[in-house]
């Protein structure tokens, strides 16, 4: 089986970076999902694309992966670019999101 390791990223309403340090392992799905006959809403008999392991650091979840004989996809963190920019700049005359 092969599962990903990820940083997560920050929710969306959330302005801290807090829990932006963990580390979660996230496990395919085996079998695709499959369309309910009566309701017409996808479903799956397979839970295990709900299961997600967190950890402290990158190392400590590939050391679970090598111990439990997992093949593993490391996706690295996007950097974060904060542009400095002050108060004024959102009123001054030349403001192209400006409507």
């Amino acid at each position: 089986m092969k599962v990903k390791i990820i940083s997560p990223t920050k929710n969306a309403m959330q302005s801290g970076m807090a829990k932006a340090e963990n580390w979660l392992m996230t496990f395919p799905a085996e079998t695709p999902p499959s369309v309910d006959a009566l309701t017409g809403w996808v479903g799956m008999a397979d839970t295990n694309q709900q299961l997600g392991l967190c950890f402290a650091t990158k190392e400590e979840a590939i050391e679970y992966a090598q111990k439990h004989s997992l093949q593993y996809d490391i996706v690295d963190p996007k950097q974060r670019v904060i542009k400095p920019k002050s108060y004024a700049a959102n009123f001054a005359f030349k403001n192209e999101n400006r409507a």
